[in-house]
């Protein structure tokens, strides 16, 4: 019988790494990949490519962190199969702040590109003479 020791997890390191809409795959510097499903990771399940996109491995290769999503998950935990163990409220939670802030960016973009247009309008017109454009 095999036992994995905290020694044997420490020695492995994250090569490179591939996340797809379903999987996400890791291959190790013992020279296996490991594929899990993204639904054992709701946030990495619920996060945009760009977000999924946005990550660095910690601890030497032994993690890796998604700053957007602010999500860790170790080696340890992949070879051994285990999912997110993260509560239903906390995913929750998070999730409606996601929410919460999406509308908010959405606002403020938009805010700011009207501001933007204005500018433009008024630096075009300063610049054909039309001087007489007011903005409140």
């Amino acid at each position: 019988m095999t036992f994995l020791t905290n020694e044997v997890f420490e020695t492995l390191a994250i090569q490179q790494l591939a996340i797809t809409d379903d999987t996400l795959s890791v291959d190790l510097s013992d020279g296996r990949t490991i594929s899990v499903p993204l639904a054992w990771y709701p946030r990495l399940l619920h996060g945009s490519i760009e977000e999924r996109n946005d990550y660095r491995l910690i601890a030497g290769g032994s993690g890796i962190h998604w700053n957007q999503l602010d999500e860790d998950i170790s080696t340890k935990n992949l070879i051994l199969g285990q999912p997110s163990g993260e509560s239903q409220k906390s995913l929750k939670r998070w999730l409606n702040n996601r929410v919460r802030c999406r509308r908010h960016c959405v606002a403020a973009r938009r805010s700011c590109r009207v501001r933007s247009l204005m500018w433009l309008l008024l630096v075009q017109r300063s610049i054909f003479g039309e001087r007489t454009m007011h903005i409140d």
